[in-house]
């Protein structure tokens, strides 16, 4: 299938960028939701075209494609990332999404140990629903529906 390059680049512009492209299994849409100016059958290809070099991996749920660039390769094949960034020219530092690690928040602070829930001291199991069954009935152990009273 014919893809104008112009459509080819920002399909690979947003995979690069992103790190996931979601396409849904619908070859009428128009566009793409995400993609402007380019269909839902041309990403659909590309992801297929980009899959079988082994560049995407592609897994399929609920009628939506999911495609992962593949960053990380054991056999020492060129990966998807390198092939983006090759084909679109750009430098090493740029990365996509998925690889940025996310600053801590602002206002998070560090969880107080033992504060959990109210508490007053560490948390720990204080025999849960065992304790708690054992003092209702005042049998000890058993299983089933008699207790084990032979």
């Amino acid at each position: 299938m014919y893809i104008p390059k112009a459509n080819r680049i920002a399909v690979y512009s947003y995979l690069f960028k992103e790190g996931v492209c979601v396409v849904k299994k619908d070859s009428a849409l128009p566009t793409h939701p995400e993609i402007e100016g380019v269909t839902n059958l041309e990403v659909m290809m590309l992801m297929k075209s980009l899959a079988s070099r082994g560049l995407v991996r592609i897994t399929f749920s609920w009628q939506h494609n999911y495609c992962y660039l593949i960053t990380e390769n054991e056999d020492g094949a060129q990966t998807g990332l390198d092939y983006l960034r090759t084909y679109l020219a750009l430098p090493a530092e740029i990365v996509p999404a998925t690889m940025k690690k996310q600053a801590a928040r602002p206002g998070a602070r560090p969880e107080e140990e033992g504060k959990k829930f109210g508490g007053d001291g560490p948390a720990s199991f204080r025999g849960g629903d065992r304790e708690y069954r054992g003092r209702e009935g005042g049998r000890e152990g058993g299983f089933g529906r008699g207790g084990g009273g032979f």
